[in-house]
């Protein structure tokens, strides 16, 4: 365990952190699911792009990273182009 009165702040401060962290990538990650999982071209296209914007946020704040948020984009983006054709 840490002795320094930083460090024993730096630990809280990152479980802070990581906690909120996780809730948004969480809810990120249930919004993805719910896109894939749409069959209705019309709802799909009304949800890309929330989801969209939400990964493009994770993105810039560090949660995921930006090359994890554009395949995620660019597959879902596929997605909502095929229930289209």
């Amino acid at each position: 365990m840490a002795n320094h009165k930083s460090s024993l702040k730096r630990i809280r401060q990152i479980q802070k952190r990581r906690l909120h962290n996780k809730y948004y990538a969480k809810t990120a990650r249930n919004a993805v699911r719910n896109l894939r999982a749409t069959s209705e071209l019309a709802a799909a296209q009304e949800f890309f792009p929330k989801v969209a914007s939400m990964l493009d946020r994770l993105a810039k704040k560090h949660i995921i990273h930006k090359n994890k948020a554009s395949n995620l984009k660019s597959k879902l983006a596929k997605h909502v182009n095929k229930l289209a054709a």
